[in-house]
């Protein structure tokens, strides 16, 4: 476990697609395929896996998790809503995520939202949420080798405490998040029997 704050500075946590990084002109599925794979190729597990596809895009599109595209274009504001999605995937179903950017997307189309700044604000607290992690880590880490000291457990069985109390960790947190979506389903339903 001593290699673990390695293992966590090459995952790329504080990798995220800045605004600058976006360009102002609308971009071709390919252009944003390989924007989002040349930003986020490090924070992939194996260099086998993609980061977006084709398909993946298409199946955004479809689901309604992005507002419509227009002439084989992407925006910005597709871009943006798409490195949330990138983010949220891995913890929410897609399902999940459809409801829960539903409301930004009607924003978008009403262009009643600066979606700029909410992802101004977005990227600020994914920036926080790295350093607290960080912390929790060294944290968890003293927790996990006094409990194994007290039980004199080896270190093969120190690596399942530590990835046990992650996965612990994981879930507690996607259940929250999970029961907040339905939260916005509940609302959702309230309005519409008003």
């Amino acid at each position: 476990m001593e290699n673990i704050n390695e293992i966590i500075e090459k995952l790329g946590l504080e990798t995220n697609l800045a605004l600058e990084e976006i360009p102002n002109i609308d971009l071709y599925m390919d252009q944003v395929i390989q924007l989002f794979e040349n930003k986020f190729s490090e924070s992939r597990r194996n260099p086998e896996e993609k980061v977006l596809t084709k398909t993946m895009i298409n199946n955004y599109a479809k689901g309604k998790l992005v507002f419509p595209i227009h002439n084989k274009k992407y925006s910005k504001e597709h871009l943006i809503l798409m490195s949330i999605i990138y983010q949220l995937k891995g913890a929410l179903s897609i399902n999940d995520i459809k409801i829960t950017l539903d409301g930004i997307n009607k924003k978008v189309v009403k262009e009643d939202i600066n979606l700029e700044s909410f992802y101004n604000g977005y990227l600020k607290l994914t920036n926080k949420n790295v350093s607290d992690f960080k912390e929790d880590i060294d944290s968890r880490i003293n927790m996990v080798k006094d409990e194994s000291l007290e039980d004199g457990n080896s270190p093969d069985l120190e690596h399942v405490l530590m990835i046990s109390s992650l996965v612990h960790m994981s879930n507690l947190y996607r259940r929250v998040a999970e029961k907040l979506v339905d939260e916005i389903v509940v609302e959702k339903e309230v309005k519409r029997q008003r």
